[in-house]
């Protein structure tokens, strides 16, 4: 069973036509009252004085055909059923529906259903005194040797020309001279690297191989041309550009309507852009269309591309402004820009010093968490994935370094914190590094302000707690660093501090629940019994501290 969003099958179609007209932004479309059976939408401002122009298929290809009525565009579409063409009487009606004297064009996607039911419905209008004359759409040049190519995403382009020369108020024979000259001069080509998904259908998704694309897969799911070995989306715009231009007249401009076929994402369709601007038909491009949702095989994973080439009277056609609300204006190419920009310097500026005390605290710290690294890795495995001692020691290992090359201003507190929070952003891995970079880098800021040591390394703890989501009790390190600095601030006392970080490191043994971190992912069982390696190393850190620099 394929995935598919949707209430009930048989009212599918009559549904998303809903939904696209309570949605239409210039409030302008209208679904005629007739039989559930007939799907026909219209312009709710239509008039008869000019020529009407009247478009179709089956539903699937959405927006085509209805997100293309509009002022400027289509006069009404008629919708069938899933990749079906509608029948002769929905046709018929919305030609008698739309019609007045001016008379009435057909738009037709050259498939056999629609040729047929568009056609005899042109046939009976005809009885009944309504002049119809009929386009048909050929763009597809997949199949080259085909006596009847495929109308694919072309077909707007089509519809946009008509429905310019419908507005501007020529007769109708001028709109369909106009037209023919125009749908001369489209050209698609498509490519899938899989089919489509019907709702209660299973796809045939092993029809292309992995890694594969098809070149000229049919908007319904029909085998394409060839299968070519490649997804690579500059080798297949080459593929499909070698093709393309055979069909642009050398010194000519063109408009390119680049299509989604329902399943490509937003992605793949910029890069897919990208690569047809810097391939060889680039130079011939004047104007270019989306990348964009204009005729789609449901969620076909696959994309096309159709050209029209230019004159003065089919550019102003292209460019006419309209209210069919999913019509992408066009825009004409141009390279990147490039801005500008002055380097900020973030790297701390300092001159290394020396200070006893400090270089004593700083290779305790940096001793204490390199000698816990396989302690904490074990501890980590039981409730993390098992990495918190080598982080940590790879972060102390690298201020170590700093200190042994004597290339730390230990005599200036705050550059040292600001130096260490730098250094710790690179060389300790995931989200502590990030954390402590953040807790030392606050702490040097404060510092420079003038504060005093333990309102500097509170002021960081606020600043890592802000940006990282923990607080105290959710079983991180700050359940052993909070008390800690709090307990230093009030007392001066590394006694006091040791003692608070110890507790909170032991109370998270106690925790039946983390809410920060890997662990929190994690039921009670894993957790009740093992502290958490972080709060651990803050504990052992104060601990060493005491009995080495006190």
């Amino acid at each position: 069973m394929s995935n598919f969003f949707f209430n009930d099958r048989t009212t599918l179609v009559n549904d998303a036509i809903e939904g696209t007209l309570i949605t239409a932004p210039h409030h302008n479309l209208a679904k005629l009252d007739t039989d559930p059976s007939m799907r026909i939408v219209i312009r709710k401002d239509w008039d008869k004085k000019k020529v009407a122009v009247v478009s179709g298929g089956g539903a699937g290809h959405e927006p085509t055909h209805i997100g293309f009525v509009g002022k400027g565009m289509l006069t009404a579409a008629v919708c069938g059923d899933l990749f079906a063409s509608p029948s002769v009487d929905a046709v018929l009606t919305a030609i008698t529906a739309v019609t007045g004297e001016a008379g009435c064009l057909l738009i037709i996607k050259n498939y056999t259903g629609d040729r047929l039911n568009f056609g005899l419905a042109a046939e009976k209008a005809k009885q009944l005194g309504y002049k119809v004359e009929i386009v048909f759409v050929k763009d597809d040049i997949s199949l080259p040797d085909n006596k009847q190519p495929r109308g694919i995403a072309g077909t707007v382009f089509v519809h946009k020309m008509a429905g310019y020369a419908a507005e501007s108020g020529l007769s109708l024979a001028e709109v369909k001279k106009f037209v023919d000259h125009a749908n001369q001069h489209v050209c698609s080509l498509g490519v899938a690297m899989s089919g489509c998904h019907l709702p209660q259908a299973q796809a045939d998704s092993k029809r292309i191989p992995e890694g594969s694309i098809e070149l000229g897969l049919g908007i319904h799911g029909e085998p394409g041309a060839t299968t070519v070995n490649t997804q690579n989306s500059r080798e297949v715009i080459d593929l499909m550009v070698s093709k393309l231009k055979d069909h642009v007249p050398a010194q000519s401009k063109i408009a390119v309507m680049i299509n989604n076929l329902g399943g490509v994402s937003v992605t793949e369709m910029s890069i897919l852009a990208k690569e047809l601007n810097h391939s060889a038909l680039a130079p011939h491009i004047s104007w270019i269309v989306g990348p964009a949702l204009v005729v789609t095989a449901l969620d076909m994973k696959g994309f096309s591309l159709s050209t029209l080439v230019l004159d003065d009277k089919i550019e102003q056609a292209l460019i006419a402004p309209t209210e069919a609300s999913s019509w992408i204006s066009p825009v004409k190419p141009e390279k990147m820009t490039i801005a500008s920009v002055k380097t900020v310097e973030t790297k701390v500026q300092y001159t290394p010093s020396d200070d006893a005390v400090v270089d004593k605290v700083v290779d305790v710290v940096t001793q204490t968490l390199s000698d816990l690294e396989d302690e904490l890795n074990d501890l980590d495995a039981k409730v993390g994935d098992g990495d918190t001692g080598a982080t940590f020691a790879a972060g102390a290992r690298g201020i170590a370094a700093l200190l042994k090359a004597k290339d730390l201003p230990l005599a200036d507190l705050s550059k040292l914190c600001l130096v260490i929070g730098e250094r710790l952003a690179v060389v300790m891995g995931g989200s502590s590094g990030v954390l402590m970079s953040i807790f030392f880098t606050a702490t040097g800021q404060k510092l420079g302000e003038g504060q005093n040591l333990a309102e500097g390394l509170l002021f960081g703890l606020k600043q890592m707690k802000h940006y990282g989501g923990a607080d105290l009790g959710d079983r991180t390190m700050i359940d052993a660093l909070q008390p800690a600095l709090e307990a230093f601030k009030q007392s001066g006392s590394l006694q006091s501090a040791m003692q608070a970080a110890d507790e909170g490191a032991k109370n998270t043994a106690k925790s039946a629940k983390a809410n920060a971190g890997r662990s929190s992912y994690l039921n009670s069982d894993s957790l009740v019994g093992n502290a958490d390696p972080g709060a651990v190393a803050v504990a052992r850190v104060f601990a060493a501290l005491l009995q080495k620099c006190s």
